[in-house]
């Protein structure tokens, strides 16, 4: 079946993004918007997965659970998992790669987590939008190495993007390439390409789907996800962009 999914998007938990957009809001908005698999990714944090987890519960959609990481060169990174635990065990581990910037929410914005009904439990002072002390390379091995499925973001931007940051995409352990626009074969590198919403607003989410042909199983009859189902159908390239060209 063709499942309708956006791999990119963030929360109140992302200093960047507003403060509406909160896991139960993303996880309303992805069902009334037509998307049947979702995954949240905060700046450097997935602190708002488990309740993200329980409000696509509620909704009925699917969900991955991940973090759009940035390494050391600025480049934006999508390490996604089937878990929430999972995703906030890596979360952790990148938190000791962050900077000790002193945190000025009115200067770099609010981060928010929250539980599934939209209760503040906790104000970070961490600053998750900074650079992780913690190489490209090196940050795609260790997600890859903890089973995630690894996807270089948006890398056709002229900011974050592995193109403009590195002047080139290295080989690495991708189970796709996102862009926003149409890649050529050589940016491209042979990898399998989606784009994603990049949602910070509500307004963004489910902008920029994805079509993905995915087997029986790969809706577990817990609701969860199955990584692997996903992981396969990524590497037979079974995505459809619809409307776009070239």
């Amino acid at each position: 079946m063709l499942v309708a999914c956006d791999f990119h998007n963030h929360s109140c938990l992302s200093p960047c993004a507003s403060l509406e957009l909160s896991p139960s809001l993303l996880a309303s908005l992805a069902r009334e918007r037509g998307l049947g698999l979702v995954a949240l990714t905060d700046h450097n944090s997935a602190l708002n997965a488990p309740a993200f987890a329980a409000a696509a519960r509620r909704e009925g959609v699917a969900a991955l659970y991940g973090i759009e990481a940035c390494s050391a060169e600025e480049v934006h990174v999508l390490c996604l998992f089937d878990e929430p635990d999972a995703a906030l065990s890596f979360g952790a581990s990148l938190a000791e790669r962050l900077p000790a910037y002193p945190y000025d929410p009115e200067a770099l914005g609010d981060q928010a987590v929250v539980d599934e009904d939209d209760n503040v439990v906790d104000l970070p002072q961490t600053y998750f939008g900074a650079a992780l002390e913690l190489g490209f390379d090196e940050l795609c091995a260790r997600a890859a190495g903890l089973g995630a499925l690894v996807i270089p973001a948006h890398i056709d931007r002229p900011m974050f993007g592995a193109i403009a940051q590195l002047g080139f995409l290295p080989d690495g352990p991708y189970a796709a390439v996102e862009s926003i626009r149409p890649l050529t074969p050589e940016d491209a590198r042979g990898y399998t390409r989606i784009r994603g919403s990049d949602a910070h607003y509500p307004e963004h989410v489910a902008r920029r789907p994805f079509g993905l042909e995915l087997g029986a199983g790969w809706l577990r009859s817990d609701g969860r996800a199955d990584l692997g189902a996903v992981r396969g159908a990524l590497a037979a390239g079974l995505v459809s962009l619809p409307d776009e060209r070239g």
